[in-house]
């Protein structure tokens, strides 16, 4: 595994937010990932792509959303979020500039990427647990389905669902693989199937020839 990452913080329209940055001074391509609504950039699943992609010559940064830097749980709404990501995005590429850029994340910051993946200009999108079904309502009814926003991220996708995900299964589609692996929505029993997948994955998208 890494080691300590470098962490600085980004300002973002929504106050600062945190990358925790790895990787060579000319690497190959960069990679963004996003944590999850209630987790952070510590998470097996998002610590094991990033070893991967290390593997590959790539710089990985991990970005923390403003709302976690400040010490709250709670998500803010996707507006603020997708404006967080996006000025985080872009001054991390500035620092790498003339590589592929591959953006990602586990469950909400998956969805995040997914909305803002042709914005940044990324090369394709890397989603872990995708969230496709929310958490039924109060009143028994299920949400809307979040699967638009998967297919509209409009570059090639990797999603790595566990197969006992209570949140749904994406189904593969037009630029988009789905790799199942043993275990639930955290991923954390298949975290070296999660890694491999990855690696095979980026290696392809965005690695040299």
């Amino acid at each position: 595994m890494a080691d300590a990452a470098a962490a600085s913080d980004i300002d973002t329209p929504r106050g600062p937010a945190r990358a925790h940055v790895d990787g060579p001074a000319q690497p190959c391509a960069l990679l963004v990932l996003g944590h999850g609504a209630g987790g952070g950039v510590d998470a097996p699943d998002l610590r094991a792509v990033t070893d991967a992609a290390l593997e590959l010559g790539m710089r990985v940064a991990r970005v923390e959303q403003p709302y976690r830097v400040a010490g709250r749980r709670a998500p803010d709404r996707a507006p603020a979020l997708d404006a967080a990501w996006t000025a985080a995005v872009d001054a991390l590429r500035a620092d790498a500039p003339g590589v592929p850029l591959v953006v990602g994340g586990r469950s909400s910051g998956a969805r995040v990427a997914c909305r803002t993946a042709l914005a940044v200009g990324a090369a394709g999108v890397l989603c872990l647990a995708f969230p496709v079904e929310g958490r039924r309502r109060r009143d028994g009814t299920a949400p809307p389905s979040r699967l638009a926003e998967l297919d509209g991220a409009g570059v090639p996708a990797l999603v790595i669902q566990g197969d006992r995900d209570p949140f749904g299964m994406p189904p593969p589609g037009d630029g988009r693989d789905v790799v199942v692996v043993r275990g639930d929505h955290s991923l954390r029993a298949s975290v070296p199937g999660v890694r491999a997948a990855a690696r095979a994955w980026l290696e392809a998208i965005a690695a040299p020839a």
